[in-house]
């Protein structure tokens, strides 16, 4: 007997932390209706998660949010770099790093950078502009069960104020339901990787005359290396407001319960080298560093997003980046296959693309915390130090997945960073203007698929248009060039097909989440076939 359905949604998203709401934002953005249900009562109060890559914020531009993002932000907008130290009085202290983009050499790459935003400062953000776009969003609701058939997946809601439950009917389900995952249990996908590598309590207080010893020492995070209190101090509003991330060593034995609020004052006081400073803790969490991978992705119409499908060291961020760039990529390949456009089989693509990313990225997060010798990781000695970091964050690449031309033996993530336009990575940043308005090339990538060309490119835009017309594809076509018939006048100075490494008659064809999905170096016989077989071995159609 089929249990009485009181909701029905095209997508479930379960967890409505970072990478939940920002499903939610990336779908509603492409129209797809969608519920999410969160267990917790509203979104986080504590100061965690707070780097967010240049990747991730060229997504929240797409998305219309960064302005926003930033504004929030604002408080920590000056804050650079990671400073080593004995403590915050001595002479002796040493910066990791000073600058997150030495020389602004990123704008080159990008209309974006990094931002500093604490996920207690993000997460409204995104649930006020989910909820704007049409999302359903129900905190303290959790998933109790679910089942799956081959039309979609079944499940069981309980409000954990009422206790009432509903049954839910939705095609698919994305389950960004953390790291101890209840979907991904239950779906019985293994994890592979070192494991957990250290824990920390991290502690939120208020200490006044902290700001005094800090002076203009406007760090992300001090890691203080008092062999008897080390931690990291991070900043919240560089005044009064600090959090303080202590080693925790339940391996030994050791209770949650032993971080009293004296203990703790103690620690932070001995850490930071001021004794008699006046400490008053506001609150404690706990939180574990590993290194773990989800063995699949998905399972029929279930599919896992951020830390169910991954964990990593904190150390550079990557976590939570890799999650919502996880979001991003499969809600415009549900959004492709529920709108018709793109065969089942797109989604498949969603883990052969990620995975590879994330277990590459979570070494390197790994090797990161190794690196900078972070607070409660004993490691062996020896590793050095981590080149390439943009390249990490900005340069990974699909060898395989939803692309054509691809060398599937090629590196996930590049040595060093380079944006070539070659298949499989993500397309080239070019500043243009169109009608007398600046925009990027990457501001030309979510709705639909997007065909650029060159200045002698004349035939590729009709062509493309009648092979996704004919295919039911969205797509748009410019050409990029300095004459009255191009679409889009290139920046003085910048070269389309220089940058995306085809000839000037050449194109380059770009998915919705702005990654190059196939390309022509130069022109063809006929690029009106050309272009649909690339459709058509993209999208599964």
């Amino acid at each position: 007997m089929n249990p009485k359905v009181d909701d029905r949604v095209p997508v479930l998203i379960v967890g409505g932390s970072l990478v939940g709401l920002s499903a939610s934002l990336f779908l509603g953005r492409l129209g797809v209706r969608h519920l999410l249900v969160e267990k917790h009562s509203d979104t986080s109060h504590h100061p965690r998660g707070r780097g967010n890559n240049v990747r991730t914020m060229e997504l929240y531009r797409g998305a219309g949010i960064e302005p926003a993002i930033r504004e929030a932000a604002s408080v920590l907008a000056a804050n650079h770099g990671i400073l080593q130290a004995p403590s915050l009085t001595g002479s002796e202290q040493e910066w990791l790093f000073r600058e997150i983009d030495p020389g602004g050499r990123l704008a080159r790459f990008s209309p974006s950078s990094w931002c500093l935003c604490s996920q207690n400062d993000l997460e409204p953000v995104l649930l006020r502009s989910a909820r704007e776009l049409g999302g359903d969003v129900r905190f303290s609701t959790e998933l109790v069960s679910f089942e799956q058939d081959a039309e979609g997946v079944t499940a069981l809601l309980r409000s954990r104020e009422t206790g009432e439950e509903r049954t839910v009917r939705a095609q698919y389900l994305v389950a960004a339901d953390g790291p101890r995952s209840p979907a991904r249990e239950r779906l019985g996908i293994g994890q592979s990787g070192k494991g957990e590598l250290f824990h920390n309590v991290s502690i939120t207080f208020r200490a006044k005359r902290l700001a005094e010893a800090v002076g203009d020492r406007h760090f992300i995070a001090c890691y203080l290396t008092n062999p008897e209190a080390d931690g990291a101090l991070l900043p919240v509003d560089n005044h009064e407001e600090w959090v303080f991330h202590a080693p925790w060593h339940p391996e030994h034995g050791e209770p949650l319960e032993a971080f009293t609020d004296e203990r703790c004052v103690r620690h932070i006081r001995a850490a930071v080298g001021i004794p008699d400073l006046e400490v008053e803790v506001t609150g404690k969490a706990p939180w574990h560093a590993a290194e773990r991978v989800a063995e699949r992705y998905s399972s029929g119409r279930v599919f896992l997003a951020g830390d169910s499908a991954h964990e990593m060291s904190p150390t550079g961020a990557f976590g939570s980046n890799t999650g919502i760039q996880d979001a991003h990529n499969l809600a415009w390949k549900l959004a492709a296959v529920l709108c018709g456009w793109a065969g089942p089989e797109l989604l498949e693509s969603y883990g052969r693309e990620r995975q590879p990313v994330a277990r590459v990225t979570s070494e390197r997060a790994s090797a990161r915390s190794a690196e900078h010798s972070h607070p409660g990781y004993a490691v062996v000695p020896g590793v050095g130090r981590q080149a390439g970091v943009l390249a990490v964050a900005l340069g990974y690449r699909y060898p395989a997945g939803a692309v054509v031309g691809t060398d599937p033996a090629g590196p996930v993530v590049p040595e060093q960073f380079g944006a070539n336009g070659e298949p499989g990575s993500r397309a080239p940043h070019q500043w243009l203007l169109r009608a007398g308005v600046k925009l990027s090339t990457l501001d030309l990538y979510e709705q639909a698929m997007v065909l650029l060309t060159g200045s002698e490119g004349a035939d590729w835009p009709d062509a493309a248009r009648r092979a996704a017309d004919r295919l039911a594809v969205p797509l748009d076509a410019y050409r990029i060039g300095t004459g009255a018939d191009d679409d889009l006048a290139p920046e003085p100075g910048t070269d389309f097909a220089e940058l995306h490494g085809v000839r000037p008659d050449g194109a380059v064809l770009v998915r919705p989440d702005g990654f190059v999905a196939w390309r022509s170096e130069g022109a063809v016989a006929d690029p009106e076939t050309a272009v649909a077989a690339a459709l058509r071995a993209v999208l599964k159609i």
